[in-house]
C-alpha cells in the first residue's frame, strides 16, 4: 500500500471512530425524541440475545461458536519512520544514520477443523512483504515483530502452521476456553492433557503473556512481545517443526517442547537430524491468587538448545592468534553444540482494567545468538489499560520499557569487528583495513508506548513511539525515535 494512501486511511479512520461517539452522547445529551409520549417514559428498544453465530464488534464477519470449521483471517500493516540521528561511526550491520521509513505487511489465513473426541488440526497460510528500518540490523530490540529478518524472501505466500491438537479429559468438571484460530473448544476439562505437533510457532506455545506478545493489537518491539534473551527453535520466517505437550489444572501447568533448529544463524532450512540438533523446551506456570477476582499468571522457563553453533571466545582467540583477519563466528562453528537459557514471566491484573507484565531473561552468552535476536540479558516490564473508562471498551493504551544487555565474550567479539546476523557497527569490516575498537558497550534500553483505536468491528489502528538508547549496544550511536503507525483488519 502506497504511504500517502496508507495514512490517508489511517486518517479517515480517526476522524470517523471519533465523530461516532460524539454524536452518540449528542443524542443521548438531546434527550427522548418529541415522538415519545409524554406520559410514559422513553423505553430501549428490544434487543434480541446474541445468537451462536454473532460476533463481537472485534472481528469483520461473524465466527460460529458451535460448528467443527474455522476460517478467519487477520491483515497488519505497520508502517516506521525515523530521523537522521548522531553516530560517531556506522558498520555494516547498523541501523542506518540517515532518516528512513519502511512499511511491513502481515497476512493471515486461518483454517481449522474440530474432529471430535477432543482432536482437532489446523492449517495457516501466510504471506509476509515490505522491510523493516535498516532492513531489520543495527538493534537487538527491533522494533517491528512482523518483519522477516531476510527480505528477499518477498511476499511469496507460504505455509506457516499445520498443527494437530489432541486434549485427553482428566477431571469430569469444565472450564470456559476461548475459541480462536489455534483453538476451537468453547470449554475444555480442568484437567487434561493436551499434545501438538507439525509445523508451528514456538511463541505461540512458550513465554505467552496476555498484556504482551501481540504485534498486531499491542507492542510491536522484539523484545517486549517476547524474551529477547530467549534463543527459541524458529526458522527465519518464526516457525519449526516439532511436538509439545502439557498438563493443565486450575492452579498450574507443566509444559514441554521438542522442536527443530535451524541449520544456520537466522536460516530458512531447518536441521532433521535431531540427533545432533534440536531444542527442549520446559515451562511451569503458575497462577496463585494474589489479588481477589484478578487473575495472577506466573511462567518459569528453560530451554536448552543443540545446533551448529559458534563460540565467541573461540572466535576472538582466532583473530588475535592471526587466524582470521577479524572475529567470525562461523569458523568455530560445531555441531551438537550446547546454549540454555531461562526465563520469568508474570502478569498481573489490577482493579480498572490495567494490567501489569514483568519479563526476565538470561542465557549463556558463550556461544552465538542462533534464531531470535542478540540478547543475553533482558528486563522488562509495562502496563496495559482498557479503554472501558473512557467509552471504548476495545480501545487500548499501552506503555513498557526493556533493557538488553549482551555477555562479556559477545561484546569483545563485535568490538573487535565481528557481524552478528543483526549486530556489527565496527567500521574496520571488511577485512583489510587496519582495526579499531568500536563498540563503546551500553546495554540497549527502549521505552514502547502505543494507543490502540478500535473503529469498526475488525478495523483497528494504532500510534505507537519507540526511544531507544544506545541501538545495537553502542555508546556512541544515538539515541534514535522511531514512531509507527499500524493497520490491523481481524476477518
Amino acid at each position: 500500500m502506497p504511504k500517502k494512501l496508507f495514512l490517508s486511511v489511517m486518517l479517515a479512520l480517526v476522524l470517523f471512530s471519533l465523530v461516532r461517539p460524539l454524536r452518540c452522547a449528542a443524542q443521548e445529551a438531546a434527550g427522548p425524541s418529541s415522538e415519545v409520549s409524554a406520559q410514559s417514559p422513553a423505553m430501549p428498544e428490544p434487543v434480541d440475545p446474541p445468537t451462536e453465530e454473532s460476533a463481537g464488534p472485534s472481528t469483520m464477519f461473524p465466527h460460529s461458536q458451535t460448528a467443527h470449521w474455522w476460517v478467519s483471517g487477520q491483515f497488519n500493516s505497520i508502517l516506521q519512520a525515523y530521523p537522521d540521528f548522531h553516530a560517531y561511526y556506522s558498520g555494516p550491520n547498523s541501523l542506518h544514520v540517515q532518516g528512513e521509513s519502511k512499511t511491513s505487511v502481515l497476512e493471515t489465513l486461518y483454517l481449522g477443523y474440530l474432529l471430535g473426541h477432543g482432536a482437532e488440526v489446523f492449517l495457516d497460510m501466510e504471506s509476509a512483504g515490505g522491510r523493516g528500518v535498516s532492513d531489520a540490523l543495527g538493534l537487538a530490540g527491533f522494533t517491528n515483530l512482523d518483519v522477516v529478518r531476510n527480505p528477499d524472501l518477498g511476499m511469496t505466500p507460504y505455509v506457516a502452521r499445520v498443527e494437530f491438537h489432541q486434549t485427553i479429559r482428566l477431571s469430569a468438571e469444565n472450564v470456559e476456553a476461548d475459541r480462536g484460530p489455534l483453538s476451537l473448544a468453547t470449554s475444555v476439562p480442568a484437567r487434561r492433557l493436551e499434545f501438538r505437533f507439525g509445523k508451528l510457532s514456538t511463541a505461540d506455545l512458550f513465554d505467552v503473556n496476555g498484556v504482551g506478545s501481540d504485534s498486531h493489537l499491542q507492542f510491536m518491539n522484539w523484545t517486549v512481545d517476547n524474551n529477547g534473551a530467549y534463543d527459541y527453535a524458529a526458522d527465519t520466517r518464526g516457525y519449526t517443526y516439532g511436538v509439545e505437550t502439557e498438563y493443565q489444572s486450575r492452579g498450574w501447568a507443566f509444559r514441554f517442547g521438542e522442536f527443530l533448529m535451524p541449520k544456520v544463524a537466522n536460516g530458512i532450512h531447518l536441521d532433521a537430524d535431531v540427533a545432533r540438533a534440536r531444542a527442549e523446551n520446559y515451562e511451569l506456570e503458575l497462577r496463585p491468587s494474589l489479588l481477589k477476582d484478578h487473575k495472577t499468571v506466573m511462567r518459569l522457563l528453560a530451554y536448552v538448545n543443540h545446533a551448529d553453533m559458534g563460540d565467541y571466545e573461540a572466535s576472538v582467540a582466532r583473530y588475535k592468534a592471526g587466524l582470521d583477519s577479524r572475529p567470525i563466528i562461523e569458523n568455530t562453528r560445531r555441531q551438537g553444540t550446547v546454549k540454555y537459557g531461562f526465563g520469568f514471566n508474570a502478569e498481573q491484573e489490577l482493579p480498572r482494567d490495567i494490567r501489569v507484565f514483568l519479563r526476565l531473561g538470561w542465557d549463556e552468552g558463550q556461544h552465538e545468538s542462533f534464531a531470535y535476536t542478540e540478547v543475553n540479558s533482558t528486563v522488562a516490564a509495562g502496563a496495559d489499560w482498557a479503554g472501558g473508562h473512557w467509552h471504548r471498551k476495545l480501545d487500548k493504551l499501552g506503555v513498557a520499557v526493556v533493557s538488553n544487555g549482551i555477555s562479556a565474550a559477545h561484546q569483545a567479539y563485535l568490538r573487535d569487528g565481528g557481524l552478528g546476523f543483526l549486530l556489527g557497527d565496527n567500521p574496520s569490516y571488511p577485512a583489510g583495513a587496519p582495526p579499531g575498537g568500536a563498540l563503546n558497550y551500553g546495554r540497549e534500553n527502549i521505552i514502547e508506548s502505543y494507543y490502540t483505536l478500535h473503529a469498526w468491528r475488525g478495523l483497528y489502528f494504532a500510534a505507537d513511539v519507540q526511544h531507544i538508547w544506545n541501538p545495537g549496544y553502542n555508546r556512541d550511536r544515538g539515541p534514535v525515535l522511531v514512531p509507527s503507525a499500524r493497520l490491523h483488519l481481524e476477518f
